[in-house]
């Protein structure tokens, strides 16, 4: 039986997965010029080193000062309009598009809000039921349009590209961004008056969910919805990143990939998150094929190892069949019920 559902499972994955057919292999790129605008590259300058080299450096630099490598000056124009937040990013890029952050908000009654961080190429509605849902708890809720997508999306793009891709250092530098995004919303919700303060990430918004929450002690309440060590083992094992792959393999080794973006994977920020107190839900899927479940299984290890108070939620299903019936409402349920417990 568990192998036949198991099978069943794969297939099922597979089919919604590879329908989308506008996928593009995009050729490998060390984008140092992404670095330029980094606080740790305007100190530690590149003088002749070899992309790998001074990209290496920088990560390692970024590890050991990454309270100065996800800081910022906060924003000052924020704005509301129909029910959407805008403001300008922190961190500028070459795209105007790109450097308005919009987010929808759900309002409730109360001094509670978390912000919901979707999955790589969400649609502009996806996880609007869940913050729905969320707000109906007296919650509100601020649904984040992450760097690329949707509303930030430049105009040659048909999905998320620029977000994770086989340029390295803009990899980077659209993680940094989404870090930094969420912080600045979660300074609007303070002046706001909001004081009970959460975050609900999905897939690659969990990365950047848990890299906020690692460096802003504002964040009390988390829910990362499907969980992994290393952005680099992701990539390339996942389902969902072929493409990318395919873009790397000749240039690039998956560990010289993993230390290339270490500074961006969750694994080693363990130290300064285990460091606060917070209540954290992890969910994962027993067939992820995009989100590999041994990546799962060795973030429940640190999370064991560095004593994280944490609840975890093991789902029956895959990483894109999380979001079909009857799993999303099984999920919608856990992350509903966490944060109305603890917020």
């Amino acid at each position: 039986m568990k192998q036949w559902y198991g099978r069943r499972m794969g297939a099922w994955e597979n089919r919604l997965a590879f329908r989308s057919t506008n996928r593009v292999v995009r050729p490998f790129d060390w984008g140092v010029e992404w670095t330029a605008n980094w606080p740790n590259a305007k100190r530690l300058p590149r003088n002749g080193q070899d992309p790998e080299a001074y990209i290496a450096e920088l990560n390692r630099d970024a590890i050991a000062n990454s309270a100065e490598f996800f800081g910022y000056t906060p924003p000052v124009d924020f704005r509301v309009s129909d029910n959407m937040l805008r403001f300008t990013s922190a961190v500028d890029t070459p795209y105007p598009e790109n450097n308005i952050v919009h987010a929808r908000i759900f309002p409730a009654k109360g001094k509670k809000a978390v912000v919901v961080l979707p999955h790589w190429n969400a649609s502009v509605s996806q996880h609007n039921g869940l913050c729905a849902g969320i707000a109906k708890l007296g919650i509100t809720a601020l649904r984040l349009s992450l760097p690329y997508h949707d509303h930030r999306m430049p105009p040659e793009l048909e999905r998320a590209d620029y977000a994770m891709s086989s340029n390295i250092a803009r990899s980077i530098d659209a993680t940094r961004q989404a870090v930094i995004d969420v912080r600045s919303c979660f300074d609007w919700l303070q002046q706001q008056g909001y004081e009970s303060l959460g975050i609900v990430g999905t897939s690659i918004g969990s990365c950047y969910a848990f890299l906020a929450s690692a460096h802003d002690e504002r964040i009390a309440v988390n829910v990362f919805n499907h969980c992994s060590t290393y952005v680099a083992d992701v990539v390339w094992t996942g389902l969902s990143t072929l493409h990318i792959r395919k873009g790397l393999q000749d240039e690039i080794s998956l560990e010289r990939l993993r230390e290339a973006w270490s500074a961006i994977s969750p694994v080693h920020y363990m130290d300064k998150f285990a460091a606060q107190t917070k209540k954290s839900l992890f969910i994962y899927a027993t067939y992820d094929t995009t989100f590999p479940v041994h990546l799962s299984h060795d973030t429940l290890d640190h999370l064991r190892n560095h004593n994280i108070d944490a609840k975890i939620v093991a789902m029956p299903c895959g990483h894109y069949t999380i979001g079909e019936a009857p799993f999303k409402f099984i999920d919608g349920y856990h992350i509903c019920s966490f944060l109305k417990r603890w917020l």
